[in-house]
């Protein structure tokens, strides 16, 4: 809880200036370590939506959610930061105001959020949240409405890592895997999920080539998991080639190689020998 002077008009001036400084010192902090840009910014609602694919809506009603859940705003990315501290002065009479009520124990309307996976972006209330968080509250009440999206938001924490969600959800629309298989595949750098795409699909076009059929995307990606990665990542294991990248990564580096060196793309003995002894 904030210290209490016991003047709460004072005490509720004290509370912005103090959330203004630490928004300061925090740019600087970032700016000193050189952090990326990103660290300190508000996620963009539709940003986030974009990059993960949306796929419908619930309303979820009232429920009290942790504080620290919310990182996003759908329209006040400007106006306050990551931890919605007040980026400037122009919001202080009103949010004086909210801290003063909140400090004399009125009662304050929920705010109203959008959920995605665990995160929660602010439609309405962003002073009520940058209030809670100066008076160091832990959870807030919010109308809830949940959006359901392709891509999971696990693993979003900055600006720049809607980059590695937006490559992955187009990926997943040209390779559409499911269940365990969706899930194995994991990248750290967006353009490996375009080079991954782009050797599935000639993985599917050399099998339709062998079988005289059309497959469609789901059959192709279904079978690429089960007859080609699986094996070939058990054939890397096995050989000791799998260290501390995902086991995607490991497949796409050695299939690049593989062809590089030896022209192929056939798996055998000779192959994997070619392959461990140039790492």
């Amino acid at each position: 809880m904030a210290r209490d002077t016991g003047f709460t008009r004072a005490d509720a001036e004290n509370d912005f200036l103090r959330m203004r400084r630490r928004q300061v010192l925090s740019r600087l902090a970032a700016w000193l370590r050189r952090e990326p840009d990103d660290v300190n910014i508000m996620l963009p609602f539709d940003e986030v939506v974009a990059a993960l694919g949306r796929k419908g809506e619930k309303r979820l009603g009232l429920q009290v959610i942790p504080l620290d859940s919310i990182i996003g705003s759908v329209d006040r990315t400007r106006d306050f930061d990551r931890r919605f501290r007040p980026t400037s002065g122009r919001a202080r009479e009103r949010w004086e105001r909210l801290a003063r009520a909140q400090r004399r124990g009125e009662s304050i309307p929920p705010i109203e959020v959008y959920r995605i996976g665990d995160l929660h972006f602010v439609v309405d209330g962003h002073h009520r949240v940058s209030v809670a968080h100066a008076l160091h509250l832990r959870t807030i009440d919010a109308y809830v409405t949940e959006i359901v999206t392709r891509v999971q938001a696990d693993g979003i924490r900055y600006r720049g890592d809607l980059i590695v969600k937006d490559y992955r959800r187009i990926f997943l629309d040209r390779v559409p895997l499911r269940g365990d298989a969706r899930t194995a595949i994991n990248l750290v750098a967006p353009w490996d999920y375009a080079q991954l795409s782009e050797s599935v699909e000639a993985w599917g076009f050399r099998l339709m080539q062998d079988e005289h059929t059309f497959l469609d995307r789901a059959t192709v990606a279904a079978r690429w998991y089960t007859e080609e990665f699986v094996p070939v990542v058990a054939l890397l294991r096995q050989a000791g080639m799998i260290s501390t990248q995902t086991e995607a990564e490991a497949y796409l580096w050695v299939i690049a190689e593989r062809y590089r060196l030896i022209r192929t793309h056939r798996w055998d003995d000779e192959v994997i020998t070619a392959l461990r002894d140039r790492r």
